[in-house]
């Protein structure tokens, strides 16, 4: 009878996951899968290159600053509860942003989507933490959830393709409604509650204060890449810096801290949240080059520049769940050396070959870079969520969480600014374009195409071939930005994730 009801609590356990992968999988979806509607919603709404960027950023911007936050709070009020908040309000805002009239509107709602989502990702991690108590279970768990969102990330182009190949860009924000409908129904069955068992008082300064480090810290990058040094970029950076400063001396001195800052004692702890920072920092810049060149440049649909990302998808989940046996025999720093090495690779390649680089070279480049990504992000999860005691498990997932929508934001804010600065001091506009129109083509590849179609064919064709090039350079600057960010890392990785011999 025993044995019945350990073999019934495992299968369960393992339902539970499936049900958990759902909202995972929304959420990097999500993250990712505006990218390819990019060109669309530059064409309707006549965006600037900066509101395309906000599009990206205010998503992952307000979802980074509310991790820590919200990781906080379902240790204290209930994981489980957090998670049906999240994905009802998930639910709700998406259909705003599907039907968002403007492209202002639909950066409000993308932060809105930020904030639901915000309560979604480290209750997942933090429950599979409290589920899987047994240490090869968990790492075998984890790397289901790192593969599903590594995967969630690339399927985004994928799905988003699909969707723009027999709809408007609209639809890209309905998925939401699929994933989300079954896993309200599921998670009360399936899914266990779980909770701090001694919480401490929720502290709205803490919360201030962690918004007031990223939120200003980010627009600093932001406006610096494109602006340079102003008043507002330097008083925002000073403002993060306070703020950045009080916030770890409030975390030091109370007996109940939102975020264990003495974790990142641990040079096994903090170097597997850099590398995990700087992984994503490289991916996201690779696929917001990708999706534009593939649509924009190659002429490809939504449907095939999907498509031609689907191999490495597949790489980076294979990857990511096979390293688990590889981990048993090999020495982890090795492991995640090795494979931020290979992903160094893929960007060298891209700076190679990437001007003018044919869909099978974009795609085999992404591969190579899955191949490399997909172990490591496996690895760094569970080196970060197994570092706490499963009750402080939600304060540990929304660091990881944090690493991975930080890297987001900066390598949209830094590879994608360098991107649209290179387009803008390369770009020839022919003469004869009314001011709004050569403000709309030197800012964004999007703008180009849009203005080429109201200009006789000689201008047209001439304005095209000058806005390709100008895109396309910009890639030797991502690729050569992301492989010396990949190298650091594969070194950083080498030596911080050693182990003592007596480990």
């Amino acid at each position: 009878m025993s044995e019945t009801t350990r073999k019934s609590t495992d299968l369960r356990r393992w339902i539970a996951l499936a049900v958990l992968m759902l909202p995972v999988l929304l959420v990097s979806i999500d993250g990712t899968v505006v990218n390819l509607a990019l060109p669309m919603i530059s064409l309707e709404f006549s965006s600037s290159g900066t509101l395309l960027l906000w599009i990206i950023d205010a998503y992952s911007l307000v979802l980074a600053g509310l991790l820590v936050t919200m990781g906080s709070l379902a240790d204290r009020f209930g994981r489980r509860r957090m998670l049906l908040i999240g994905a009802s309000g998930f639910a709700l805002m998406s259909v705003g942003a599907a039907f968002s009239p403007t492209g202002l509107t639909l950066v409000f709602f993308r932060a809105a989507l930020g904030f639901f989502g915000a309560m979604l990702m480290p209750a997942t991690l933090s429950i599979i933490r409290n589920m899987f108590t047994d240490r090869s279970e968990r790492r075998l768990a984890l790397a289901i959830w790192a593969a599903s969102f590594s995967a969630g990330a690339a399927l985004g182009p994928v799905v988003g393709g699909i969707l723009l190949q027999y709809f408007s860009w609209h639809s890209v924000f309905l998925i939401a409604v699929p994933l989300l409908v079954p896993m309200l129904i599921l998670t009360p069955i399936f899914v266990p509650e779980s909770k701090d068992p001694q919480p401490g008082p929720v502290s709205i300064l803490n919360v201030v204060l962690s918004m007031a480090t990223l939120t200003p810290a980010v627009y600093a990058i932001k406006t610096i890449a494109t602006e340079g040094f102003t008043p507002l970029s330097v008083g925002a950076l000073v403002v993060a810096l306070i703020a950045g400063v009080w916030f770890v001396y409030r975390q030091l001195h109370s007996t109940a801290p939102m975020l264990d800052i003495r974790l990142f004692s641990s040079r096994f702890f903090s170097g597997s949240v850099l590398t995990n920072l700087f992984i994503v920092f490289s991916m996201v810049g690779f696929l917001y080059y990708a999706s534009q060149h593939l649509q924009l440049v190659e002429r490809l649909d939504p449907i095939h520049a999907g498509l031609t990302l689907l191999p490495g998808t597949v790489v980076m989940m294979v990857s990511g769940i096979g390293v688990v046996s590889v981990a048993k025999r090999v020495p982890v720093n090795r492991i995640i050396s090795v494979s931020v090495l290979i992903a160094a690779i893929s960007f060298g390649l891209l700076a190679a070959f990437g001007v003018g680089a044919s869909p099978l070279l974009v795609g085999g480049v992404f591969a190579l870079l899955a191949l490399g990504t997909g172990p490591a992000e496996t690895l760094t999860n569970d080196a970060i969520v197994s570092a706490v005691p499963a009750h402080k498990a939600g304060a540990a997932s929304a660091i990881s969480e944090t690493a991975y929508e930080v890297g987001a934001v900066l390598g949209t804010a830094v590879l994608g600014t360098a991107s649209v600065a290179t387009y803008r001091s390369n770009v020839a506009l022919p003469q004869g374009l009314s001011p709004a129109q050569r403000l709309e083509a030197g800012e964004t590849l999007g703008g180009a195409v849009s203005v080429a179609d109201t200009l006789p064919a000689a201008d047209a064709n001439s304005l095209l071939a000058s806005a390709y090039q100008a895109f396309d350079l910009g890639v030797v600057a991502i690729g050569v930005m992301g492989a010396v960010i990949m190298g650091i890392a594969a070194v950083a990785s080498w030596i911080l994730l050693r182990r003592p011999k007596t480990q």
